[in-house]
């Protein structure tokens, strides 16, 4: 299991010798160094495959302290180098072989390192700095004009402000596009936009107060945040469809 190096989660740490813990007395551990930490974010790292937390016969989670020290060092690479789960489980990973691992200096981050998303499966984790024309998108997306029109028109998507489109509505028009395919047009889809929009207005709520917090690292690590909430909707949506479609008659 892999320790935290020097510098490490200082009160966040167990004592050695400590009793395996549960999930709340972990949360009261890291608070001292991580205080937005939260028992869902410990229970995202754990379905991510990042911690693997002992389990008793009836199912409650048992921490060791060395899953403390490597919850402490997932988090002080999230705050301190802006990394996205993917490169922090690459690092985990050479540093249980043994391999000396090089980090960003503290703070020091791409635009591009800030935009990657936790959640790979929800199609985050692309920086969002490239821009596309209106040609170079039709040609990525491979549509016509006249159906981007009428996405247009329908504001399932468009050009940002200097009239260029972002990558990521690449995948969108992709899509919306193999929707099309079930017959799932534009005016069907407005509800599923108008939905996304509330989401987003609901985890904007969330993220505002970090960021107006006086700590700049807290201010960075609203993003993040912002990230982990949406990919948790996300799956509360498809549970939820799932679940609506299950109760349905044959």
């Amino acid at each position: 299991m892999l320790h935290t190096p020097s510098g490490g989660a200082g009160s966040g740490a167990a004592p050695s010798g400590r009793r395996p813990m549960s999930i709340g007395t972990v949360l009261n551990l890291l608070r001292d160094e991580f205080p937005e930490v939260t028992i869902s974010k410990i229970r995202f790292l754990e379905a991510e495959g990042l911690v693997e937390p002992e389990r008793t016969p009836s199912g409650y989670r048992k921490f060791s302290e060395q899953d403390v020290e490597r919850l402490g060092h997932i988090l002080r690479m999230q705050r301190d180098h802006y990394l996205p789960l993917k490169v922090i489980r690459e690092h985990l990973d050479a540093l249980e072989r043994g391999e000396r691992v090089q980090l960003p200096p503290s703070g020091a981050v791409t635009p591009a390192v800030r935009e990657l998303s936790d959640g790979a499966e929800i199609d985050l984790e692309r920086p969002r700095t490239a821009r596309l024309g209106r040609a170079e998108f039709l040609a990525a997306a491979e549509v016509g004009e006249e159906e981007l029109a009428e996405w247009e028109s329908y504001g399932l998507l468009g050009p940002a402000g200097d009239g260029r489109y972002d990558a990521e509505t690449v995948t969108l028009a992709r899509i919306v596009c193999d929707l099309g395919r079930f017959g799932l047009q534009s005016r069907h889809l407005r509800a599923v936009k108008a939905s996304a929009e509330r989401e987003a207005g609901l985890v904007e709520q969330v993220v505002a107060p970090l960021r107006r917090h006086r700590n700049p690292q807290t201010r960075a690590h609203a993003e993040a945040t912002a990230r982990e909430i949406a990919m948790l909707t996300v799956r509360l949506h498809a549970a939820l469809l799932e679940a609506a479609l299950s109760t349905r008659p044959d």
